[in-house]
């Protein structure tokens, strides 16, 4: 019994339950927007849905288990950190020369029954691997050489992924370095200094780097209309389908735009758009008041750590919280017309089980450091 009472301590106690509530409506949201256009290929038919209850028990038993896990070693060393993040680089370095295109991108290891994308795991690890070098170097880090040191961590994992090609998870790996940064006391010139340099990368990447399907969607993101059966096509039907949803929307199973097919991508990279069309205003509204309790929670968690001796904790948690909002911004803002498409997937809400399995990993960490 005495053993059993302490198991259960080590995984119950000190569970931020504000936190893990919130995201419940979210996953729910996510589950009866697939269940509804999954459905319209016949009563049987709820695919999406089903493998989704699975990916979500397994990430909650994941959460549980790894904030009951002591992972405060990774403030003294940081041995273990580097292994984690050079075997995140193996993968995507196999992942370029092993496996096929799926979609135009080479962003997945396929197995039998699931798929994998190291991708969701590399900014986990990138997080983890910032998290500890801003943390040993929060005093000197105004000098050049550990900004430039950073931006060689996040521009390793960066540069593979860019290969594959998946220009969103890069866009969210350098707002996860730029934020993570801001928060580590760099000096305002050289802050200044990264700004134009970034600029000076996005005009390069348009001329060198960029493929045409990518221009092509940036232009498109200007105008739709410039090929509305093309490039275009996905930004129109999503915000047909999210501007048809009015204020209280369609109804639930009443979607036009993902059962009849043309929304595409709808339990993934357009959930949005569909559950928009369904809920509404008013349900849209609902899931970004749990949203922001959500990022509300680990923000406040992270700066709670700012007077700590080491502040570890403190950009774990900061870095956590611009993983999640920047994929947020990027994917709501694609759904609605405000940013190219990008292939970002919403979290929680989204079909998945690698950036389920990887969010309820990093937010089990987050957790346990909570708890201690």
């Amino acid at each position: 019994m005495g053993a059993l009472k302490r198991i259960y301590k080590r995984t119950i106690d000190g569970v931020d339950w504000i936190l893990l509530a919130s995201t419940i409506p979210p996953l729910i949201a996510g589950l009866i927007t697939m269940r509804n256009f999954s459905a319209a290929a016949g009563p049987a038919d709820n695919y999406f849905m089903k493998r989704q209850i699975i990916w979500i028990a397994a990430s909650f038993l994941l959460f549980f288990l790894i904030r009951s896990l002591d992972w405060k070693f990774f403030k003294r060393g940081g041995l273990f950190l580097i292994f984690v993040y050079l075997f995140i680089i193996i993968l995507l370095v196999l992942l370029l020369i092993l496996e096929n295109k799926t979609r135009g991108v080479k962003s997945w290891f396929h197995f039998y029954y699931f798929s994998f994308q190291p991708s969701d795991f590399a900014k986990i690890a990138l997080i983890l691997i910032l998290a500890k070098y801003f943390s040993l170097r929060h005093i000197e880090i105004a000098r050049v050489k550990h900004i430039i040191m950073s931006i060689i961590y996040a521009g390793l994992p960066a540069g593979l992924i860019l290969f594959q090609p998946d220009f969103g998870s890069v866009a969210i790996i350098f707002l996860i370095w730029f934020g993570m940064i801001l928060i580590s006391g760099v000096n305002k010139r050289h802050l200044f200094l990264l700004i134009f340099l970034t600029i000076a990368f996005l005009i390069l990447s348009w001329f060198f780097i960029l493929a045409p399907y990518q221009k092509l969607r940036i232009k498109t993101f200007i105008n739709p209309l410039l090929d509305p059966q093309g490039a275009g096509y996905n930004v129109l039907q999503s915000k047909i389908a999210v501007g048809s949803g009015g204020i209280f929307g369609k109804g639930i199973g009443f979607g036009s735009q993902s059962r009849l097919n043309f929304l595409p991508e709808p339990e993934t990279d357009f959930i949005f758009a569909a559950f928009a069309e369904e809920w509404g205003f008013i349900g849209v509204l609902l899931v970004f008041i749990f949203f922001g309790i959500f990022l509300e929670r680990i923000f406040r968690a992270g700066f709670a750590q700012s007077q700590s001796q080491n502040n570890f904790e403190r950009l774990f948690a900061i870095g956590l919280a611009f993983l999640f909002f920047s994929q947020l911004a990027i994917n709501i803002g694609m759904n609605i017309g405000l940013l190219p498409v990008t292939g970002i997937t919403l979290p929680l809400m989204s079909y998945g089980g690698s950036h389920l399995i990887s969010s309820f990993i990093a937010l089990g960490i987050f957790s346990s450091f909570s708890r201690r």
